[in-house]
């Protein structure tokens, strides 16, 4: 069942914060509001959500996930408060969806307009192209863990360059702080370290 909330969740999501965006930021172009709207209603600002609403000491899990770390994991969290959204919706209708998505995940607009608005994979490989060299590649290097908590290392790679490693949840995230790492490497040491 959480499965088929989470699905209707998700698309109450990306409705009210689109149209919220939309009606609150009149002189932004499409791309930025993209943009924009992924930093929201992405994991990492979902598990945060779901963490400040202590939403990992109230689901129901197996044993083997609970002591695995389930409660504390960044995936399974975010898509409980997609779940959540769409029992909202299901039991109170749109009114009160938009009214817990705008206090709890669009309160902080203002903090969030001052953020990048793209990912460090995407800031990593206009980086690395606009300085010449080629796409950066990924590779899982290393996982650990049982299936249900997985730890991921990854090695973003520039040419045969290897520039850093990123751990996470999954092999996204991993990803993400792989580029991140990278990026502050590249503005300490350049590309030759």
């Amino acid at each position: 069942m959480n499965e088929r909330l989470e699905f209707l969740g998700d698309a109450v999501l990306e409705y009210v914060v689109s149209k919220e965006l939309y009606k609150n930021l009149p002189d932004k172009e499409e791309g930025f509001l993209t943009s924009l709207r992924a930093n929201i209603v992405n994991t990492k600002n979902l598990a945060l959500l779901a963490k400040k609403l202590d939403v990992g000491n109230m689901i129901f899990l197996s044993k083997g996930e609970d002591a695995g770390g389930g409660r504390e994991n960044s995936s399974l969290l975010a898509d409980t408060v997609e779940a959540i959204i769409g029992a909202i919706f299901m039991d109170k209708g749109i009114e009160e969806a938009e009214k817990f998505i705008i206090e709890n995940l669009l309160d902080d607009l203002d903090q969030k307009l001052l953020e990048p608005l793209k990912d460090p994979k995407s800031l990593l490989q206009e980086r690395v192209q606009a300085d010449g060299y080629p796409t950066p590649k990924y590779e899982v290097i290393e996982q650990q863990g049982p299936d249900h908590s997985k730890v991921f290392t990854v090695e973003v790679q520039v040419g045969n360059k290897r520039l850093a490693t990123g751990k996470g949840h999954s092999k996204s995230i991993a990803e993400q702080d792989s580029a991140k790492n990278a990026l502050e490497k590249i503005e300490v040491k350049g590309y030759n370290t």
